[in-house]
């Protein structure tokens, strides 16, 4: 059995092996000649206090011991195996796909947007043309949200399943290795597109199918169980298990279920803004002026606080990172934040966001489940009409929205649609802009020089997560009135990141092959 033993170096001593190595033997109180085997299990950063030091977990496998390596991906052919629809390729779509290639199962998925290559068309129009694709975008197509929004894997929901299983599989579709042991892993935008093109192709090989520009337009249902669906208003398909992995911003999905009485409910969600300062700025904070290390990556930071009773928090935050304009209609504008693998873009943004729950906003009604979506599409459209009506953004200074004060200039934004001077007091709803003043002023006093008008204030944050939850039976993962139907992932209020959602698609799968 293997050991593992807690070790602390200094940042420039990270890569030296030989020197990480003798220290865990020191501690462990071995000999060298005692082990068989080695490696590094987990890798984090101790930035609370100088000098900076970097916490290493590593593993030794003693003499006479066997480093154990499992496939971590299994696959098995399904052409002709029973069929099971997915709906949306998002990580919880595509991760249902792969575990149902394990199980014996054949994934069909249905994917409303394009493929990772044609999304980037798209994605050019809105930044330069400030033209949105309603059905292609940086929420919807292949990869969902997470593909060009970054590639942060780090979750809390270890309680919901196998987090290593699911990096593992990135890592066999290409991912650094690295995800596998640092404590915030993270792929990267650029890295991205290429993995998730391994997935797709992955699933066709193996007899499953994947169809793009195929959006779920109705459901039949029978005998309070799933029969059929319907793409692009022509098609009908039958289907008895349909996972429904539609992402947080189908709103169209929503709709359908409510107009088919469907049971759907309003959940709690949150929604701000997005934040950027210059990353040398956070940088000189977190590492105490140590910043200009070359062996530390650019600093990220986590802020939390409680605001006349509801929760203010830092969300999805970018070092070295850019805004991004993620709309996914022409008369809204939404941002959110991304980095490159190598996070080396000059700003560090994040969301700053109020925790909003269904009985806090004005025109609550016991049983609407579209109170927390109103909000914040009425929202999105206020910004969209500060903005002038294109993906401009509304924008303020931070100590100037503090003060009330029209912003006169900016510094350089990474937002490429442009940004407007607007006052954030009038843009935003005042449950959200006296909360968000609160808290910045708190946050300065918690982490001395993030309270500055250098950092600029880019409106909406409003797509953090889904502001309805679809009801499941907890026990076999169905609707609890529709057998067959599985909500899954953030678009059913099931999971919060691209690993959690993730782990759910596979909770799915096998919640269907349980009953097969």
């Amino acid at each position: 059995m293997s050991r593992l033993v807690a070790i602390s170096v200094l940042p420039h001593q990270q890569e030296d092996n030989a020197f990480i190595l003798d220290l865990a033997l020191e501690k462990a109180k071995l000999r060298k000649g005692a082990i068989s085997d080695w490696r590094i299990r987990k890798r984090s950063i101790d930035a609370r206090r100088k000098p900076i030091k970097i916490n290493l977990q590593l593993e030794l496998w003693l003499q006479g011991e066997t480093r154990e390596t499992i496939p971590p991906f299994i696959p098995q052919n399904v052409k002709e195996a029973k069929p099971v629809a997915i709906i949306g390729a998002g990580p919880a779509g595509l991760y249902a796909a792969l575990r149902a290639l394990e199980a014996g199962l054949k994934p069909i998925v249905f994917e409303r947007g394009k493929d990772v290559r044609e999304r980037r068309r798209d994605l050019a129009a809105i930044n330069k043309d400030h033209r949105v694709n309603p059905e292609s975008n940086y929420c919807f197509g292949e990869g969902g949200a997470g593909t060009y929004s970054d590639g942060k894997l780090y979750t809390r929901s270890k309680k919901r399943g196998n987090v290593l299983k699911a990096l593992e599989w990135f890592v066999h579709f290409g991912a650094d290795p690295s995800i596998l042991v640092d404590a915030h892993p993270h792929i990267g935008t650029n890295k991205l597109p290429k993995i998730i093109s391994s997935m797709r192709e992955a699933i066709i090989e193996n007899g499953g199918e994947v169809h793009f520009n195929s959006k779920l337009t109705d459901l039949k249902v029978e005998a309070e169980a799933i029969s059929a669906i319907q793409i692009n208003n022509e098609t009908w398909f039958p289907f008895k298990n349909v996972i429904l992995a539609t992402g947080h911003s189908a709103r169209d999905i929503f709709y359908l279920l409510h107009a088919k009485n469907i049971a759907i409910e309003a959940q709690p969600f949150a929604i701000g803004v997005r934040v950027e300062h210059q990353q040398a700025l956070i940088d000189y904070i977190q590492y105490h002026g140590n910043d200009d290390n070359p062996y530390l990556p650019p600093a990220s930071y986590s802020l939390v606080t409680q605001v006349d009773g509801l929760g203010v928090y830092s969300f999805c935050m970018c070092p070295g990172g850019i805004i991004a304009p993620c709309a996914t209609a022409q008369d809204e504008v939404v941002t959110n934040g991304w980095s490159p693998s190598k996070r080396n873009n000059p700003y560090a943004n994040s969301g700053i966001v109020v925790s909003v729950s269904p009985k806090d906003l004005p025109n609550y009604t016991p049983g609407d489940p579209f109170v927390c979506l109103n909000f914040q599409k009425e929202v999105e459209q206020r910004c969209w009409e500060a903005g002038g009506k294109t993906q401009k953004v509304p924008a303020q200074r931070m100590i100037d929205f503090v003060e009330g004060r029209i912003s006169e200039d900016f510094p350089k934004t990474s937002y490429q649609p442009g940004i407007v001077s607007a006052d954030l007091n009038k843009v935003l709803p005042p449950l959200l802009s006296k909360r968000l003043k609160k808290a910045f002023v708190d946050f300065g006093n918690k982490i001395n020089g993030y309270y500055t008008n250098q950092a600029v204030l880019h409106a909406p944050e409003s797509r953090t997560s889904s502001p309805i939850n679809i009801p499941r039976n907890p026990d076999t993962l169905e609707h609890r009135e529709i057998k067959g139907l599985y909500p899954c992932g953030e678009g059913a209020g099931y999971a919060g990141g691209i690993i959690s959602a993730a782990i759910d698609g596979i909770n799915c799968i096998d919640a269907i092959a349980k009953k097969q």
